[in-house]
């Protein structure tokens, strides 16, 4: 008889000890990417002249088309510079169609004005979210004579997700440009 008690007394203790709280699944990690400051450098070409990161490897300088490389990001920046010659609308068109033609696999695309009256730089800044090809680009015009475009691309299948630390490290660098652009 003592036997069965503890037998009964053992199932009583382990079903009330057993009704806790349900126990769930831990969510997925994110991984915390963190990259470096980096230094900056100039370029000078015959028409302008601009800071960027040191991580960046400059490709093509010599051409009106140039490319700032990132390996460790696997991205880059490609910059086309056109002079002015009477077909500023026309620049400032094709510069603004380029940007829109993200717009079917972006969530939105935020505009930003930049005006520099003391530089003599304006133009407009393009921040794209979502699964877009280029994660940012830009144009920048002393209205006049010269004109700076350029867009953000990285060397894999956009994942905004997967992108998204290295797009807002790239933008900064893509901004930098802007703010420390210098006509000649």
């Amino acid at each position: 008889m003592r036997n069965k008690y503890t037998v009964v007394l053992f199932c009583l203790i382990l079903f009330t000890s057993s009704c806790q709280d349900e126990v769930l699944p831990k969510p997925k990690a994110q991984l915390r990417l963190e990259y470096p400051a980096g230094k900056s450098k100039v370029i000078n070409t015959p028409a302008f002249s601009f800071q960027y990161n040191d991580l960046a490897r400059v490709k093509d300088l010599k051409s009106s088309s140039f490319t700032l490389e990132y390996p460790d990001l696997k991205g880059a920046i490609y910059l086309t510079y056109r002079p002015v010659e009477n077909n500023l609308l026309e620049l400032v068109s094709d510069a603004q169609k380029l940007s829109y033609e993200h717009v079917v696999r972006a969530d939105n695309i935020l505009e930003q004005k930049y005006i520099n009256d003391e530089q003599r730089v304006f133009g407009m800044f393009y921040e794209v979210k979502g699964n877009a090809a280029s994660q940012a680009q830009f144009y920048a015009t002393d209205s006049t004579q010269h004109f700076l475009t350029g867009s953000l691309y990285f060397y894999a299948k956009p994942n905004y997700d997967s992108i998204y630390p290295a797009a807002v490290y790239l933008q900064q660098d893509v901004r930098r440009i802007m703010e420390t652009l210098k006509w000649k």
